[in-house]
């Protein structure tokens, strides 16, 4: 948890009592936990700096099984029984090695995915879907997805490609093959993507996916987009407000989409189980190097979803 606000030198790791569920509750033993930007941007002060608010604890997502249930413990997929392997989002406080959440936040784990692709699955795909359905994409469309090898990114890309849209994807060159064999164009960005998404769109865009939250993902969406209902962005908050286009998540006036991202949960899972969804693991680390995982996370350059295993 985090005990000040700060960079990651603010985490620390202590030992709590697990209550017993209640009615409609289920513990879990966790074995693995998605790590996301929010994580860090909760103590960072970006969201404020209340001190009512510290300690905090930290993640919103994890897998494991589970140990014990109270009375009426029934998830999204029916009831939910001690020894089942689950995925639990929304998660609170999911950084720990034992967890009790509502059995609504559980869903069943697919046996297709380890248990780090399992932890790491559900903000990045209810986020992807929510971007999706936010920018109305749909067959024939052509969309522009700026971040496309990060966590989300990997997830929107295969959503977007599976909806029968034409997807171009900013990434780093280095990347560029992964997204081609996920089906998508990809670009590099930098000075000039403007153009280069000309060339390989040269019919258009229709709609676009910022999930990096640069000045340069938001102008070139602008700019080629006509339409800024169909321009979304997870990140860029302040200069999305000024360009008029779609916030989505936590951030300052954005659309938390719970319903679409609840309704999400088994479609992702049902997708995973058929093949039909990759969850790339970026690393992974001991929950005690929670803070070596956000610096790596902070550094932007990470490719797929990066997990803490307790």
């Amino acid at each position: 948890m985090a005990s000040a606000y700060g960079g990651p030198e603010a985490l620390s790791v202590i030992d709590v009592e697990v209550p017993e569920p209640g009615p409609g509750e289920v513990r879990i033993a966790v074995r693995a936990v998605g790590v996301n930007p929010f994580d860090y941007k909760m103590y960072s002060g970006a969201f404020g700096a209340d001190p009512a608010k510290l300690p905090m604890r930290l993640g919103a997502e994890a897998a494991g099984v589970v140990t014990a249930v109270g009375a009426d413990a029934t998830g999204p997929a029916g009831p939910v029984r001690v020894g089942d392997e689950v995925i639990a989002y929304r998660a609170p406080g999911a950084y720990a090695a034992e967890l009790v959440v509502p059995a609504s936040s559980v869903v069943p784990k697919p046996a297709e995915l380890s248990w780090e692709q399992a932890g790491g699955l559900m903000v990045a795909g209810a986020t992807a879907v929510h971007v999706l359905e936010a920018i109305g994409l749909g067959k024939g469309d052509t969309v522009l997805i700026h971040g496309a090898a990060g966590g989300v990114g990997l997830v929107a890309v295969q959503l977007a490609v599976a909806r029968g849209a034409t997807v171009v994807a900013t990434a780093n060159p280095v990347k560029h093959e992964l997204l081609r064999e996920l089906g998508a164009i990809p670009v590099a960005y930098g000075p000039g993507l403007a153009g280069r998404v000309r060339v390989a769109a040269p019919e258009g865009i229709h709609a676009a996916a910022d999930l990096v939250g640069t000045d340069e993902a938001v102008d070139v969406s602008v700019e080629l987009v006509t339409d800024r209902s169909r321009i979304a962005t997870i990140a860029g908050f302040e200069r999305g407000a000024q360009a008029g286009i779609k916030l989505l998540g936590g951030g300052p006036g954005a659309d938390p989409g719970t319903g679409i991202r609840e309704a999400a949960r088994l479609q992702l899972t049902e997708a995973a189980a058929a093949g039909r969804l990759r969850i790339l693991i970026a690393s992974s680390h001991p929950l005690r190097a929670a803070a070596a995982a956000h610096r790596e996370s902070m550094a932007g350059h990470t490719t797929g979803k990066i997990v803490l295993v307790p």
